[in-house]
């Protein structure tokens, strides 16, 4: 009889059938699931932080002026540009949630999961996925958002599949990834990576990440993404589940 346990490393296929990804920023379903993408074509991007701010702040920020930004630009509106087009090389369409990232926003007014979850979850059900990948949440103050609002839906949707993808750049900082599967484990989500198809090939992933002009800049003086593109840093997903029956314990030891 074959050992039932064998099932969690067989290839997810069925359940990709209409595969959504949420994102925190315009870029962020790209640089960690951009293989993935490729492979699962007429896939959703939601991008939960893909709003224009009331207005932007006198003084451009770091990272806009790293992407060649100055001031009056409408820097979200060139960024759904690229974001358009950058999806448009996957096979994938996009959905634009209207919340500003947070260097936009000052701090004492900055969301919080429970003003995202409803509209998130909203274009969720709109979707009807059989699979949603979201991210860890790891370092950035949007990608801890997202992936707190985001978890409302898991609890509230347990028939879809849920995957966690791994934030490109910010997983590697010591002990993030770690801590964040540690703390899903102790939730009763239990974080195991999943066996998924993407395309080997990476040449689709980098032509559409090649359509953020405005973001490679920054992220190759700050995250040195030329470095990990050349290694390269493979994509990896984890399927979010409860326990196997009688496992439940072992959180404990």
């Amino acid at each position: 009889m074959a050992d039932p346990m064998r099932d969690f490393a067989r290839p997810v296929t069925e359940e990709l059938r209409r595969l959504v990804i949420v994102s925190p920023h315009f870029d962020d379903a790209v640089l960690g699931c951009g293989q993935l993408l490729s492979a699962h074509p007429g896939a959703t991007v939601v991008t939960v932080l893909g709003g224009r701010p009331e207005s932007y702040p006198e003084e451009v920020t770091h990272w806009d002026a790293s992407g060649g930004f100055g001031s009056g630009d409408d820097v979200v509106a060139a960024r759904r540009e690229e974001d358009r087009n950058a999806l448009a090389v996957l096979d994938a369409t996009s959905v634009w949630l209207e919340f500003s990232d947070h260097q936009y926003v000052p701090p004492e007014t900055r969301y919080h999961a429970d003003d995202i979850a409803p509209a998130l979850e909203a274009a969720l059900v709109q979707l009807d996925p059989t699979a949603v990948f979201f991210p860890f949440g790891l370092g950035n103050p949007d990608h801890v958002l997202t992936h707190r609002a985001t978890r409302v839906s898991v609890e509230r949707h347990p028939d879809w599949a849920w995957f966690c993808y791994e934030d490109a750049g910010y997983k590697h900082i010591p002990g993030m990834l770690a801590w964040r599967v540690s703390s899903l484990f102790r939730h009763k989500l239990w974080p195991t990576p999943a066996v998924v198809a993407v395309d080997p090939s990476r040449e689709r992933k980098l032509r559409a990440l090649a359509c953020y002009v405005s973001q490679l800049p920054p992220l190759f003086q700050d995250w040195g993404l030329t470095d990990q593109l050349e290694a390269p840093v493979p994509e990896q997903y984890w399927r979010l589940q409860p326990p196997p029956p009688g496992w439940e314990a072992i959180v404990d030891r």
